[in-house]
């Protein structure tokens, strides 16, 4: 199945990561070429993609947010969790893998996985059902981290018994009285981070299978954070207690 990708960043994104097969690049009529677009365009010729001017209107029907350009790829494909474990140890990096336990609004898959990209994690997980899953709206919220990240699909259940069986630590986000603050838990060693959805968090199948509770301390009058805010500040403090390894000068 062919879906369009559209918006500068997504497009540049998808072209450069190459995991998908392009078919045709169509980019508006009067559209300067340089920057980002020229980039855009030097990988479609170095592809032999073909590119097609158009006027605005045909990109509206793809979206109304396509920044003049989009692209039109195969469907997103997700991998075997086994390649996301093994890419950690050719790294020589201890595993850190991130499952979203029925996470539904796009915008927050879209930003998780735009924060796992940039700090490192080794995969991303999601269930078969009730959960957003990586379409063209979410390529585009994480502005294409999605094509540079492994995300495999799985039943969450066994995936966690897996991977403890694997050597990793399963540490559930949770805002309960059984959670631990971030100083109380040791987030430098091999990894699980399970976020739960935005309303009822973590199923209670899921949560069980957490071999400890992480809470992120609060002091205002809202008593919560969003999903994809707490996911991302949770990988962060994992980041942080390896030293931020990995990361650019």
């Amino acid at each position: 199945m062919k879906e369009w990708i559209w918006g500068k960043n997504p497009v540049y994104e998808v072209l450069r990561a190459g995991r998908r097969k392009a078919y045709q690049l169509r980019i508006a009529e009067g559209l300067q070429t340089e920057g980002r677009l020229g980039e855009i365009l030097r990988l479609a010729k170095d592809s032999s993609i073909p590119v097609t001017r158009v006027i605005r209107e045909t990109l509206q029907g793809i979206n109304s947010h396509h920044q003049g350009i989009a692209v039109q790829v195969d469907e997103f494909k997700y991998v075997d969790l086994k390649s996301s474990l093994e890419g950690a140890r050719k790294l020589n990096e201890t595993p850190l893998i991130l499952l979203l336990d029925t996470l539904k609004d796009p915008q927050n898959l879209g930003t998780l996985i735009r924060t796992a990209e940039l700090v490192g994690v080794h995969g991303l997980v999601l269930p078969f059902r009730r959960t957003a899953t990586v379409t063209p709206a979410v390529v585009n919220a994480s502005s294409g981290a999605s094509e540079h990240l492994n995300i495999s699909q799985a039943n969450l259940s066994q995936t966690l018994t897996f991977l403890k069986e694997e050597g990793l630590w399963v540490v559930g986000l949770e805002g309960g009285t059984e959670a631990q603050p971030p100083d109380k838990v040791d987030l430098s060693g091999p990894l699980a981070v399970v976020v739960g959805s935005e309303a009822e968090g973590m199923r209670r199948l899921v949560k069980d299978s957490c071999d400890f509770l992480l809470q992120l301390p609060m002091r205002g009058k809202i008593d919560s954070l969003n999903a994809a805010v707490a996911g991302s500040v949770a990988l962060y403090l994992v980041w942080q207690a390896r030293g931020f390894q990995g990361a650019l000068d």
